[in-house]
């Protein structure tokens, strides 16, 4: 189709502004990296990165959107399941692991720290303010930052690991640490933590009472990646 060859030039470019972004982060850290330095490595002119971008972090939000972009279609396919993005960012850290262990050590830097955080911040926000319910005894503020700093923790000694457990492991020690504590503490309705049944099911599971005595299941599940989603460099 005619018009579809810009499109898709847009998108080589800019793919290869994102990589050449990335490699740097690994070599040099990403406060070392200059938009000169961009600009060699992905090949282009300065006219060209200015046509896209405005500057190295444009560079790196636009990187981490698309991050965003896979974790929240995820979450979206999980049929509602409380926190569905866990299992697909383990599952893509493990892939991973080497770029991630330096993105969330030193050569990542306070730019790309904020705005991981900032990014799973939005995602844990967005499961947990619909179902907060009336009898909440913890402000959502104070939940969603405990639940993201307990994600990050968990995720930076898991890519330090040297013998890492597997993705689904992490992903269920998150919600059996996590979920039953935000369940009581925001007076959750409807969390839908985990379907009880299902051919997606394994035997793998937890459960827990709720402060308001609700039992609620937490299920690990066999993974599937959502088909037709662009994977992200980051």
């Amino acid at each position: 189709m005619p018009g579809a060859r810009p499109d898709r030039r847009v998108r080589r470019t800019r793919d290869a502004i994102h990589r050449a972004l990335v490699a740097l982060m690994l070599e040099k850290g990403y406060d070392a990296v200059t938009v000169a330095d961009i600009i060699n490595r992905a090949d282009i002119g300065r006219s060209t990165f200015y046509t896209h971008y405005t500057d190295k972090q444009h560079v790196l939000y636009a990187t981490l959107d698309q991050l965003a972009t896979f974790l929240r279609a995820h979450s979206d396919a999980s049929g509602g399941r409380l926190f569905g993005f866990s299992r697909a960012l383990f599952e893509h850290v493990h892939e991973q692991r080497d770029l991630l262990r330096a993105l969330l050590g030193r050569r990542g830097g306070t730019v790309v720290h904020t705005r991981i955080r900032q990014v799973l911040t939005d995602l844990v926000r967005h499961d947990l303010e619909p179902r907060t319910g009336t009898n909440a005894v913890v402000p959502i503020d104070i939940a969603v930052d405990s639940v993201v700093g307990a994600y990050l923790a968990l995720l930076s000694r898991w890519v330090d690991d040297n013998e890492p457990r597997p993705p689904r492991d992490m992903d269920l020690a998150f919600r059996q640490l996590i979920i039953p504590g935000v369940v009581a503490s925001l007076d959750l309705t409807n969390p839908a933590i985990g379907p009880t049944t299902g051919t997606g099911q394994t035997k793998r599971t937890a459960h827990h009472t709720s402060g308001t005595g609700t039992s609620t299941e937490i299920t690990d599940e066999q993974w599937t990646e959502q088909p037709g989603l662009r994977r992200p460099f980051l």
